[in-house]
């Protein structure tokens, strides 16, 4: 999964519509999460195989937003 971390440099908008190129979801999903990540510091926004995952994160990551890809269960 995908996760990424809140943080005050990113405008919300420029994160909104980052999570909906990256993960095609649509404006509602991206700001749930949004609002997730800003009020528990952190939210999964993907779940994929692990190669999708990484490419998304890339994506997240290139707009300046920490974007972190682990396991979704650590069994």
């Amino acid at each position: 999964m995908v996760q990424i971390f809140n943080n005050d440099h990113t405008p919300v908008d420029v994160v909104i519509t980052t999570l909906m190129v990256a993960t095609r979801c649509d404006i509602k999903e991206a700001a749930m999460e949004v609002w997730e990540a800003e009020h528990y510091g952190k939210a999964p926004v993907h779940f994929a195989a692990e190669e999708e995952c990484r490419t998304v994160a890339q994506i997240i990551s290139k707009a300046g937003i920490r974007a972190e890809v682990s396991r979704e269960w650590n069994d």
